[in-house]
């Protein structure tokens, strides 16, 4: 994973992205203060990537609501985001995007983050969890071919949150309304 790890700060980034079909910079910067989801995949106009962008998009107010915000990042240029958010989901494409689609075309990004497959020139499908003070909170990098589960990264999210603000922990399964547990004094220390 490069020198992506969990609790270390996150890797900086600054670029072009796609906004409301509009073009305009995009950093790590913007999201100091929030949750930020940093959804990497492979390319615009695959098969798997427009159902996770759309699924996040469709989903874009509960993430606002859990205090995060949204950016995707492919190693395509923004002037192929233009195109790819403008094609219908009934022609293989996302339709209408509601967050930030960040175009790495230098692939500086993806190679910073850990998850560029140099062989490909892509971005291997990965989620990160960056928390309000610019540290990474959770990864996830998997093979091609399997989409992220929206459901699944809301529930770490909610997760997180709740260890941050209690200081105790979740156990396996845990979803929101669920217990926490206090943390053991001699053991895990939430951060």
């Amino acid at each position: 994973m490069g020198g992506v790890q969990v609790a270390r700060p996150a890797p900086d980034f600054r670029g072009t992205a796609v906004t409301d079909r509009q073009l305009r910079e995009v950093s790590l910067a913007d999201y100091r203060g929030t949750w930020l989801v940093l959804l990497f995949y492979p390319l615009d106009f695959t098969s798997v990537a427009p159902t996770e962008v759309a699924a996040f998009s469709d989903r874009l107010d509960a993430f606002r609501e859990a205090g995060a915000e949204v950016v995707g990042a492919s190693v395509d240029s923004p002037y192929s985001h233009l195109a790819w958010v403008g094609t219908p989901r009934t022609r293989g494409g996302p339709g209408a995007v509601r967050f930030p689609l960040l175009a790495d075309l230098t692939k500086q990004v993806s190679r910073d983050w850990g998850v560029l497959d140099e062989e490909s020139g892509t971005a291997l499908p990965a989620l990160f969890l960056v928390d309000p003070d610019g540290r990474v909170a959770y990864q996830a990098v998997h093979d091609l071919g399997v989409g992220r589960s929206v459901d699944e990264t809301l529930r770490v999210l909610h997760a997180l949150r709740a260890v941050r603000e209690t200081g105790e922990v979740c156990p396996a399964g845990w979803a929101p309304g669920d217990d926490t547990i206090k943390a053991d004094p001699m053991g895990f220390r939430p951060r």
